[in-house]
């Protein structure tokens, strides 16, 4: 038979007839000699004999004949369909053949046999071990077709346009017309059109595929991705405000707060009153001003009056301040309701020279977040009042985060001198404010709908295998489903969880740009409940059924979603709608001004104003193109392990609060641990919240099986002993002052570092005698400087090696001090002996 099918019902014809029978199949047993041929029917009846048989074909051994033939009835248990045949010899390894004749002369099928199936192809070598499968493929390979001369470097209008004309020549050479006005000179312009326009498509995506080259922001963040660099797309801004209430407020029960969290607050806006209206009409009118939109990041559960405005207890004393670095102060009266936790704002509202509030300084706020609030009492304070009485006064002291230490000195109270040279106390020169929330900028759109998720409506284009009765299933293309944001620009915004909130009011105000996260929120519904979407960066790590998606913005501030292709995150389902709820505002614009905020979207008349006497922090322009293709090539050299002792130095030293880091191995009986000892800046003890926060930090760069401790450094306390002589027209005891300061380890009045100050010394530096010779001999009065003792603390040095050699050496992990307190005089000794002068 010449044909090849992909189905044979010829066989189910046979079966049907009522006197045609066919061969079935043919088994060859192990011995090689012994066939077995299945026919379609029972043989019963069926007059064949060896003459009959014939097999053909072999390339070798080509002589194999029938010698003895038994129909169903073989001893073995073959049913009556079976032929069982012997032959003389096995067969090569090439196929054969067996056919059913009539006669050796009439090569006819026999009578009642099928004439296609009385023979059947077969090897005597099919048990025989093979590497592939023994199975020949009848296959129909497509014709090779040849390829027309095309020249590639067509790219326009122009140079399509004759290549179809040259192509139509070859193929239609009779066609010789040239009119533009000619149908066919049309259809080319047609084509020519399309492919020009289809060839800068190809164009712009080559542009694209380089970061070099691509000029779409989301090209590059997608580049940048690929080489561990991550593109940022700014932040939006924080604000303290002060809410003013002319009655308490406090959240009863279960019900919602005074003041709940997602609370809009406006800049200022010309003719409208402190409460904007939510009706649709007046918001609209608002939103028309462009004003800057902040939402409050918590809910505010209790406001109070006395809150509003708290001022400062002296204890009787006039003209004080709040030294620089304070973190405690005294309020006056008894103020119950004021918690740890509170942020209260300090503020100067009068000048310290005029005691006008217009001549405050506005610098002098700073925000502080409370750690301990006590009621007590001062059994003198009634003496200090006007009238004054004999009774106790009430007071509340409050302490702070250390982090939150004034940062200036804060003016209290003054002594004005008049005109006529009278003197008058001015009290109150700075106070503190309650009733603070935190807000960010960035203005909520509620509900927006997004385009339903097409179906797909194409599938790939089968390619022909060369076996053309494999049937494939067509595979579905879906469509490309990135549907955008109707408003712009998207808010970026760092994590904040209001009942966890950072311990002090200045770290509430720092963040990393690129812990920042799109603020929407993303459900779908189809035939189910809805389902929430979890927005990430990319979708790298995403499994096929997570269902997280990624905003991607253009740089005109579209932003557009990304999801799943069942391999990398979920796809959703054709058919499915999503609703977003998202916010908008971003970037520097939000970083407004102190006293910016003035409108509140609420509807309370017990809210008087609102305020924000900070400065709004934060705001950053999203990462610009130009800057990620300088930094993204470079991304991926930025060691981001640690291995050895300098790698967990390294990476500690990232944290800009921390001057210098060293560590070192150990084993410790079980495992290997990283001792790792910080000098932080300004000589900042290493408490258990910054070694917390350090370990967190750290964990992701260690290596496995490694433990790491975090230890305070090893401090080498100094002893000094020096020798002034002083000048004759200088008084002694104002030098050894002035030599005390310089030896200090605090800021000097004009802002200079002490000798000893923390950060002039860290691991493993030596102490030299050299700078201390300089520092003492530029002391005005100076005439002469010896110095007679340099050594260790508690160590004497008897052979006085590290004076004679001029540098006192530290070891790796060994930080000199000398704190010259009388508190603690084991942190160092400095002693001065004061000669000649006055």
């Amino acid at each position: 038979m010449i044909y090849f099918c992909c189905d044979d019902r010829r066989r189910e014809a046979v079966r049907r007839h009522k006197t045609l029978n066919g061969i079935d199949y043919l088994e060859v047993d192990q011995d090689e000699v012994t066939l077995y041929v299945h026919f379609i029917k029972p043989m019963v009846g069926t007059a064949l004999t060896l003459a009959n048989i014939v097999i053909e074909g072999g390339k070798r051994i080509t002589n194999v004949v029938a010698t003895q033939m038994t129909i169903g009835t073989d001893g073995v248990g073959n049913p009556p369909e079976v032929l069982s045949v012997q032959v003389n010899a096995p067969g090569d390894f090439s196929i054969y053949t067996l056919r059913l004749i009539r006669s050796i002369q009439d090569r006819r099928q026999p009578d009642s046999f099928d004439p296609l199936l009385s023979a059947v192809d077969f090897s005597f070598k099919i048990d025989c071990p093979n590497d592939f499968d023994c199975r020949d493929e009848q296959v129909c390979p497509p014709e090779p077709r040849s390829e027309p001369e095309i020249d590639y470097l067509s790219k326009d209008f122009n140079s399509f346009r004759q290549l179809m004309l040259d192509r139509m020549a070859v193929l239609l050479p009779q066609w010789q017309e040239r009119n533009a006005a000619d149908l066919g000179i049309a259809l080319v312009e047609l084509l020519a059109y399309v492919g020009d326009y289809l060839s800068y498509q190809q164009d712009a995506v080559a542009t694209e595929a380089y970061l070099g080259t691509a000029r779409r922001r989301i090209s590059v963040r997608r580049h940048a991705r690929l080489v561990d660099y991550f593109m940022h797309d700014g932040s939006n801004a924080r604000v303290w405000v002060q809410i003013q209430v002319n009655a308490d407020l406090v959240k009863s029960g279960s019900g919602l707060a005074p003041l709940p969290q997602g609370t809009q607050l406006f800049t200022h806006l010309d003719g409208q009153p402190v409460h904007i209206s939510s009706y649709p009409s007046t918001y609209a009118a608002a939103l028309a001003l462009n004003p800057e939109i902040f939402e409050t990041m918590e809910d505010a559960d209790e406001l109070y009056q006395a809150h509003n405005k708290l001022t400062f207890y002296t204890w009787g004393a006039n003209e004080c301040c709040l030294p620089k670095g304070a973190t405690n102060a005294t309020l006056q009266g008894h103020l119950p309701n004021l918690k740890v936790g509170d942020v209260l704002i300090f503020e100067e509202v009068r000048g310290t020279q005029t005691g006008v509030a217009e001549n405050a300084d506005p610098t002098h706020r700073c925000a502080v977040r409370l750690t301990d609030v006590r009621l007590i009492q001062d059994p003198l304070g009634g003496q200090f009042q006007n009238p004054s009485n004999d009774n106790p006064l009430d007071v509340t002291e409050i302490e702070w985060h250390s982090d939150d230490a004034l940062p200036f000195p804060l003016c209290i109270s003054s002594t004005l001198t008049l005109d006529n040279g009278d003197q008058v106390l001015v009290d109150n020169v700075s106070v503190a404010h309650g009733n603070i929330v935190l807000a960010d900028s960035g203005r909520t759109i509620p509900l927006e709908t997004l385009n339903p998720v097409p179906a797909p409506t194409l599938s790939e284009v089968l390619v022909a295998s060369g076996n053309r009765c494999e049937q494939s299933n067509p595979v579905s293309i879906y469509p490309r489903y990135r549907p955008h944001l109707q408003s712009r620009p998207l808010t970026r915004a760092a994590p904040f969880d209001p009942q966890n909130p950072p311990p002090s009011a200045s770290a509430v105000m720092t963040w990393d740009v690129s812990d920042t996260r799109p603020a929407i929120k993303l459900n779908n519904s189809l035939d189910a409940l809805p389902q929430e979407w979890t927005p990430l960066y990319d979708l790298l790590g995403s499994g096929p059924n997570d269902k997280y998606f990624v905003v991607e913005t253009e740089a005109d501030g579209i932003s557009y979603l990304r999801f799943g292709d069942d391999q990398y995150g979920l796809r959703p389902e054709p058919g499915s709608v999503f609703t977003a709820s998202y916010r908008v505002g971003n970037g520097v614009h939000s970083n407004v001004g102190a006293d910016s905020i003035a409108h509140i979207l609420i509807d309370n008349p017990a809210i008087v104003s609102v305020r924000n006497p900070l400065a709004a922090r934060g705001g950053v322009e999203p990462e610009g193109i130009e800057d990620v293709r300088q930094k993204a090539p470079w991304a991926f050299r930025i060691q981001e392990r640690a291995v050895t002792q300098e790698d967990y130095a390294a990476v500690a030293q990232r944290d800009t609060r921390i001057q210098r880091a060293s560590a070192s191995f150990r084993w410790t009986g079980s495992w290997r641990t990283v001792f790792l000892s910080v000098d932080r800046v300004g000589g900042v003890p290493v408490d258990s919240g910054f070694k917390s926060a350090l370990f967190q930090r750290m964990d992701r760069y260690r290596m496995a099986g490694y433990d790491m401790e975090i230890d305070d450094p090893l401090y080498v306390s100094l002893e000094i002993n020096m020798t002034i002589c002083v000048l004759p027209d200088y008084f002694r005891s104002h030098v050894k002052f002035a030599l005390l300061q310089v030896f200090s380890d605090r800021i000097l009045p004009d802002g200079q570092r002490g000798v000893f100050h923390p950060d002039n010394f860290t691991f493993g530096q030596p102490v030299y005698l050299s700078p201390l010779y300089a520092a003492a001999m530029a002391a005005e009065g100076v005439s002469f400087v010896q110095i007679t003792l340099f050594q260790r603390q508690g160590r004497p040095d008897p052979q006085q090696v590290a004076l004679a050699n001029g540098k006192l050496e530290m070891g790796r992990m060994e930080i000199a001090r000398l704190d010259n307190d009388p508190n603690f005089p084991e942190h160092g000794v400095f002693r001065l002996t004061m000669e000649g002068g006055k």
